[in-house]
C-alpha cells in the first residue's frame, strides 16, 4: 500500500502522542507501594533524628553543667519541633512535584 500525503502529516503527531505516553507510564510505574514506604521511612527518620540529637545534647548539658532545668526534655522538645518542620517541608516539597507531574501530563 503506498502511503497519502494525509498519512504523512499525521506521522509526526502519532509518533509524539506514543512517546508522550510511554513517558507518562514510566514515570507512573516509579509510583509503586515501596515508594510511599520509603517516603514514609523517610518522614519518620525526619522526625526521629533530630529528637534523639536533640537528647543527646540535652543529657551531655545536664551531665556537664546541672542546673534546675533539664536541658534533656528542653532539647527533646525542640528536635522534636525541628523534625516535624522538617518532616513537612519534605512532604509538601514532594507534594509539589506530584502536582506538577499531574499538570504536566494534562497538557
Amino acid at each position: 500500500m503506498a502511503a497519502t500525503g494525509n498519512d504523512r502529516e499525521q506521522f509526526p503527531g502519532e509518533v509524539d502522542k506514543r512517546e508522550k505516553r510511554k513517558v507518562r507510564s514510566r514515570r507512573k510505574s516509579d509510583e509503586t507501594v515501596w515508594f510511599g514506604l520509603g517516603m514514609f521511612g523517610m518522614v519518620g527518620w525526619a522526625v526521629a533524628i533530630p529528637t534523639v540529637a536533640g537528647i543527646f545534647l540535652g543529657i551531655w548539658i545536664d551531665t556537664r553543667w546541672p542546673s534546675k532545668y533539664s536541658w534533656t526534655l528542653m532539647l527533646l522538645l525542640l528536635g522534636l519541633i525541628l523534625g516535624c518542620f522538617n518532616a513537612w517541608y519534605w512532604v509538601q516539597k514532594e507534594r509539589n512535584a506530584i502536582t506538577r507531574q499531574r499538570e504536566d501530563n494534562h497538557e
